[in-house]
Order: structure tokens, then sequence, then C-alpha cells
């Protein structure tokens, strides 16, 4: 009896810090996996690349989130603020050969909709405003000289609205190519060599 009382009680403290890196291992785990997981703000599209499945090298989510699965996939955001380009078409030659200047101004963005948002992703990612705008930029050049040259300069002159429509058309298609859309299409003036307007 005298020896029961005098041993010391013997703990084991392998099970309680098994416990412990058990609840650490999860708690690490939960934060990794909320870290992981994005929301897209409305005036941005996420962009999810790597590893997406279903054939495609990136999926694009505006307005809503996405769970990034580490190693396998990474993310990048696509600003949707619009974008103002001053064009200042000078000499370009009408379907008669007479010059005019088509001193204008576009506002263009990102577009939302779901296959040109793709566009967007494969062409636009990476880039800043600056380069966005120069490649905009170029394009609404070549489209403007283009519609230029396919109208009489009566037509340019009078039919305004016309011209307008021919102009949005056909920027638009182009603009679409690389993940953009016009939003917006001003023209100053019309000033062409024979001075007729």
């Amino acid at each position: 009896m005298n020896y029961l009382l005098t041993q010391e009680p013997k703990f084991d403290l392998g099970f309680p810090i098994a416990i412990i890196f058990a609840i650490l291992f999860v708690f690490v785990f939960l934060i990794i996996l909320i870290r992981r997981y994005k929301r897209c703000p409305s005036d941005r599209i996420l962009v999810v690349y790597g590893k997406v499945g279903g054939g495609q090298s990136a999926k694009c989510i505006h307005g809503g989130a996405a769970f990034i699965v580490p190693v396998f996939q990474d993310y990048q955001f696509l600003d949707l603020t619009p974008i103002s380009i001053e064009v200042n078409l000078v000499n370009a030659l009408s379907k008669q050969n007479i010059r005019v200047n088509v001193p204008s101004r576009f506002t263009i963005g990102v577009s939302t909709e779901p296959g040109i948002m793709q566009n967007a992703a494969e062409r636009l990612l990476g880039l800043n405003q600056g380069n966005i705008q120069e490649l905009a930029q170029e394009i609404i050049f070549g489209q403007l000289r283009l519609v230029v040259a396919s109208m009489d300069i009566e037509e340019i002159n009078n039919d305004r609205d016309k011209f307008l429509t021919n102009i949005s058309q056909s920027v638009e298609s182009e603009l679409k190519k690389v993940g953009l859309k016009l939003i917006n299409v001003n023209i100053t003036d019309i000033v062409d060599e024979s001075r007729l307007y």
C-alpha cells in the first residue's frame, strides 16, 4: 500500500502534442483555402489561367468568384476602365481621291461578352493601359482610313449618321478580335481639301 502512494504518476505527452499539430495543420490548410478563393469586383475581369479544363487557355469571370487551385492555376485581373483615344486622321483619301481631315475621339474598353472576353484574356493580359491604348489606336486609324476611302466626299459631309455608323461597325468588328469594345465615337469636325464643308 505504501508503495502505491510513493510512485509518481506518468503522463503521455505524445497524444496531446499530436492533437495540437493536427489542429494547427487544419487551421493552416483552411487559411490557404480561404486565401486562394478570389472574388472579382464589378470593374474588373478575373482571368484564371493554367489548368482550367474544357480545352480553354483561360477562364474569365466577371462579377463572380473562383477558387484558384494552388500550383496548377494562377490568376490576374483585366481592368474595365474606359480608355479615351484621340485620333486625328489627316489627309485620308476619300473614294474620289479628295483628302479629308477627320479629328475624332474614341472611347473603348475591355468587353465583358463571353467570347470577346476570352479574346481579351488571350491578347491583352499583362498589358498596361498605355499598351492597350496604342494597340486600339492603330486599329482605329486603319479602320477610319478604310471607311473614308469607301465613301464619297458628299456622303461624308452630308450624311454624318451614315459616316458614324460605318465607322462604328468597322472599328467595333476589329476591336472585338482583341477583346475590346467601342463605347463611344465623337467626330468633332470634318475638313476636306475642296473646302466643301
